[in-house]
């Protein structure tokens, strides 16, 4: 009697191929580098243990209804010991990730609920999340009961998938690779989801995705992926698990991946709102300061809130400050490693608060974009607010421009 012959070992290639086709069926994702992406992330959650970082994965939308929720059921099909919440609390999921069944994938639909301006009381489920992205995180804990209680260290490494709408908190989305979900156009069409019949199949592709990855566990743990040109750092840290599954795969994967992999570093970057720190100063350098040396502090405050497009007239229900400017700028240093602070400007008239240049310098340097390539000609709503100096304090103390194309104070300031 004939002994069956062994079966041919898995290609990689191919299981991702099939997963990739999984969630095509069941979900529009906005680009192919998504698609790519998820494939990976799903593969990476069997890897998990052989990398120092997983990213997370979050679908975002700014509405309802744009399948967010739907990608993450695909997600849960496909990934080893699922635990899908809309509500849990840190310490059940420390103790979850603590326990002997092996490192969950976590699931959390309706994320934004967690980092809602009213969810305070979650700051330590956002600690857990953000611990949890490199293999050395964890919470340490008092553990027993009355005076008997023992130090504890929960690890909270974990692959974790997330949905919500609007954005999450930069210390997340910088561990995150973003999928910016939207609603299907009438054209787009995807196939009805049954639960009953489909998670057979899911549970099947699952399982292959499994038995694959523990075909390449130590070629995996071993792997140090190249990076595309100009990733680095943080970003490095998110894709080197996923390049590193692709490049194990084979086929077109290790292209597709560093494609994908440029494609959604790039509108991460595009879509990331500037701090409000970053985006005062850089307010400061193109549309207040303009060319001027320095700027009395009333000036400055006139510049801002004349800005339709900035959010200086409604910070915490009301318009900044001096005291505001004051306490956001002392966050950066001037090139002497001082906090910016409001200094004296001598003028004819009197002796009034301001800010220099050269303090701000090395700020602008270091934390804002480029500037416009005619800063000056981009200044050109600000111009007729800072140039009105009768509506602040004294006309001589304002820096005006002459025009839109010259920042030259028409008042020269003693030094």
């Amino acid at each position: 009697m004939n002994a069956t012959p062994p079966a041919p070992p898995l290609d990689g290639a191919t299981v991702l191929n099939d997963v990739e086709s999984f969630h095509r069926r069941f979900n529009v994702f906005p680009t192919e580098a998504a698609y790519v992406a998820v494939t990976l992330w799903d593969a990476h959650a069997h890897l998990v243990e052989c990398f120092e970082t997983t990213p997370r994965i979050a679908f975002l939308s700014p509405e309802p209804g744009s399948g967010k929720s739907r990608a993450l059921e695909i997600v849960e099909l496909l990934t080893p010991r699922p635990v899908s919440t809309v509500s849990a609390s840190a310490n059940a999921l420390y103790r979850l990730v603590d326990s002997a069944a092996g490192l969950p994938t976590v699931l959390f639909d309706e994320v934004d609920t967690i980092f809602g301006p009213k969810a305070g009381a979650d700051e330590a489920l956002r600690g857990f999340l953000n611990a949890g992205y490199r293999r050395i995180g964890g919470a340490l804990r008092c553990v027993g009961e009355g005076s008997n209680q023992n130090a504890q260290v929960f690890g909270s490494y974990c692959a974790v998938a997330m949905a919500g709408l609007g954005s999450l908190p930069d210390t997340v989305l910088t561990r995150s690779v973003i999928i910016r979900m939207r609603k299907r156009a009438p054209n787009e069409r995807v196939e009805p989801y049954r639960q009953r019949i489909h998670e057979k199949q899911g549970h099947e592709l699952r399982d292959q995705l499994a038995a694959w990855a523990d075909t390449v566990r130590d070629q995996v743990a071993d792997a140090w992926p190249e990076m595309p040109d100009g990733v680095t750092d943080r970003p490095a840290d998110v894709w080197e698990p996923l390049l590193a599954v692709a490049d194990a795969a084979g086929g077109d994967w290790p292209a597709r991946a560093r494609t994908a992999c440029l494609e959604l570093i790039s509108a991460a970057h595009d879509n990331d709102e500037a701090s409000l720190g970053v985006r005062l100063l850089t307010d400061l350098r193109d549309r207040v300061f303009c060319g001027a040396d320095r700027v009395p502090t009333a000036v400055v405050l006139e510049g801002l809130l004349a800005m339709d497009d900035g959010p200086w007239g409604d910070l915490d229900d009301k318009p900044i400050n001096s005291r505001t400017l004051a306490r956001l700028l002392a966050q950066y240093v001037t090139p002497a490693n001082k906090p910016i602070k409001p200094r004296g400007i001598r003028t004819p008239s009197g002796f009034p608060k301001g800010y220099y240049a050269e303090d701000l310098t090395d700020a602008w340097t270091r934390y804002c974009p480029p500037p416009p390539e005619e800063s000056a000609t981009s200044a050109t709503s600000a111009t007729p607010q800072v140039s009105r100096v009768e509506s602040v304090a004294d006309s001589p103390t304002a820096i005006r421009h002459t025009s839109a194309e010259s920042a030259t104070p028409l008042f020269p300031v003693a030094g």
